[in-house]
């Protein structure tokens, strides 16, 4: 590395800062402040530091704990000697979007870091995303057309960031490409269900600009199943990835359920960020005056917050039926596996209650149908491990809006499976081989609709080798890289 003694000299992890709360409230950009050297030359200095924090570890546990195989060491070391463009290369080698995962990823890489074993972690996200920031600021990412066409034609069905990455790496292999997206707008969950507090989505766009100069097509408005069936678009297409994503909610069915005011939190936010982009939704649900309760800790329970607060809710109490997690890495969860810790995102420093060991035993509502309050009881776990309400703990908690975060149990497959026949797993998946082929020949899985619910970084990563396998069948060999994860060890075309 370009200072071995770096991690010796420089003791703390330095990041940009956040705009204030009172400020940031008051509108949707992001939270974060990230400008590149050209707006802010002092950032360059705060980089240099930063970037010479990384270790010559020697093995950099870094590697595995990031899906995509990032070269973090490297486009570290090429930071620090402010060789952006080389840096540039590195990185996206690896990634194609690291402007989204630098600001959307919660960082595996960061707590497998070999330095983080005795000192705070190398500020790897924010290295990435300040990368990717530059190059976009300098020119450098451009339009990376194929030497030749294949002729091949491949339909890949979601456009959220599995669905991009597959399409992206195919076009550039020479496949023509085109990428079809039910709703209005290219993006999928990263412009639906993400906030611009948190990702803002002119960052999309660009992205786009990019892959359509580079030959992608994109149809949105057109779901597959409905307005073209899934037999017609493989007898249109050479190949077809499915991607679209594991969207189908998981439920809380106690005695209230139907209520009215009780919500998916995905369709909350995806009308708040269509009103963000401008779109007249009628009948919007919105969190102005009245006080909220989120049932779910996660990332999108931490969104659905962060949205309320904007719109003026009266109160925000977040809830979880488990444990609240330790502040520091406990002793059953050792380096380097990321640990379940206790995380206060940009939104929980913006306001609301947080509550644990919380299961909501009903809801209770009005004469009218709707709902004012949630009868909650602490959780009890068994010996067994389940979790149940503890008797005689119950309290009643004021609510006029309910927004269920708890997750997702799979993709919406009913389409696919009557229209083509294709396997699922047990958990409802689409089932897929070791070369992400389903049953159907021809037809293959990326991303959370083959994995479940998981990370951006997995979705970049499993379109990236779903790309390879595909390439791979209509040539008879690939030269696509394969992100080197456990799951894609024996994928290597």
């Amino acid at each position: 590395m370009a200072d071995p003694r770096g991690f010796l000299k420089v003791r703390g992890r330095e990041v940009p800062a956040s705009r204030p709360v009172p400020i940031r409230l008051m509108d949707w950009r992001e939270v974060h402040q990230h400008r590149s050297t050209l707006e802010d030359p002092e950032s360059a200095v705060v980089l240099h530091r930063q970037a010479g924090r990384c270790m010559d570890c020697g093995i950099p546990f870094c590697h595995s704990g990031c899906p995509l195989g990032n070269l973090i060491p490297e486009w570290n070391d090429l930071v620090y000697k402010g060789l952006w463009s080389e840096a540039s290369d590195r990185l996206h080698a690896t990634n194609n979007f690291p402007e989204f995962t630098g600001r959307i990823c919660p960082a595996p890489c960061e707590t497998s870091c070999v330095l983080g074993i005795t000192e705070p972690p190398v500020t790897i996200k924010n290295v990435e995303v300040s990368i990717a920031e530059e190059a976009f600021a300098r020119g450098l990412v451009t339009p990376q057309l194929p030497h030749f066409l294949t002729g091949s034609t491949v339909a890949v069905v979601g456009s959220g960031p599995a669905g991009l990455a597959a399409a992206q790496q195919l076009t550039r292999a020479g496949h023509t490409v085109a990428v079809f997206e039910r709703d209005q707008r290219i993006g999928g969950l990263l412009r639906y269900g993400v906030p611009d507090f948190k990702l803002e989505k002119e960052l999309i766009d660009r992205r786009i600009a990019q892959m359509e100069a580079e030959g992608t097509r994109f149809r949105p408005g057109v779901e597959i199943g409905v307005d073209i069936t899934w037999k017609e678009l493989r007898a249109r297409y050479d190949a077809v990835v499915v991607a679209t994503g594991a969207l189908v909610p998981r439920r809380l069915p106690v005695p209230g359920s139907d209520l009215a005011g009780i919500h998916v939190a995905m369709d909350y936010l995806h009308q708040a960020n269509d009103v963000v982009a401008g779109v007249e939704v009628p009948d919007q649900v919105v969190a102005t005056g009245k006080h909220v309760v989120i049932i779910g800790g996660g990332d999108t329970g931490s969104d659905c917050l962060g949205t309320a607060l904007r719109q003026g809710a009266a109160s925000v109490t977040t809830l979880a039926i488990g444990k609240q997690p330790p502040v520091e890495r406990p002793e059953n969860q050792p380096w380097p596996v990321d640990p379940v810790l206790y995380e206060v995102s940009s939104s929980h420093e913006e306001g609301g209650e947080r509550s644990y060991l919380a299961s909501t035993v009903a809801f209770e509502g009005d004469a009218h149908g709707h709902v004012t309050g949630l009868r909650v009881a602490t959780t009890e776990y068994l010996p067994d491990g389940r979790r149940v309400p503890m008797s005689g703990t119950e309290s009643v908690i004021p609510a006029d809006l309910v927004l269920v975060a708890m997750g997702f149990t799979g993709p919406e497959v009913d389409t696919l499976t009557e229209q083509t026949g294709a396997d699922v797993t047990g958990r409802g998946l689409v089932a897929r081989g070791e070369d992400y082929a389903t049953s159907v020949p021809g037809v293959f899985v990326a991303g959370d609709a083959g994995r479940g619910q998981s990370l951006v970084v997995w979705a970049i990563a499993e379109g990236r080798a779903a790309a390879a396998a595909v390439d791979k069948y209509l040539r008879g060999s690939s030269e696509l890289p394969v992100p080197v994860t456990p799951s894609t060890r024996g994928l290597r075309p």
